[in-house]
């Protein structure tokens, strides 16, 4: 992704034609959707990995707490989600 993130930045600051074009491809349905698509594991890694760290100085020893927690970061996913489909939309 960041290949492609680079280039948009490229092309944006080019002029303002190259700008408004890309912020009108941005505005299509598909291209939200996809980032919608492409958010979701972003998500989730970033909240199993705070999840893990957690594990890591000895949180959530015991199999009720770590259910719970999984429970949790699946929560934080679908809320986070849902938040950023907002915004974009």
């Amino acid at each position: 992704m960041l290949p492609v993130m680079l280039w948009i930045l490229q092309t944006s600051l080019r002029d303002e034609e190259n700008y408004l074009y890309l912020v009108s491809f941005g505005d299509a349905w598909w291209v939200k959707l996809s980032l919608i698509a492409l958010v979701i594991p972003l998500f989730h890694h970033f909240y199993a990995g705070l999840r893990h760290l957690g594990q890591d100085v000895h949180w959530m020893t015991t199999l009720q707490k770590a259910r719970f927690s999984g429970r949790v970061v699946l929560w934080l996913d679908v809320i986070s989600v849902l938040i950023f489909a907002i915004v974009i939309w």
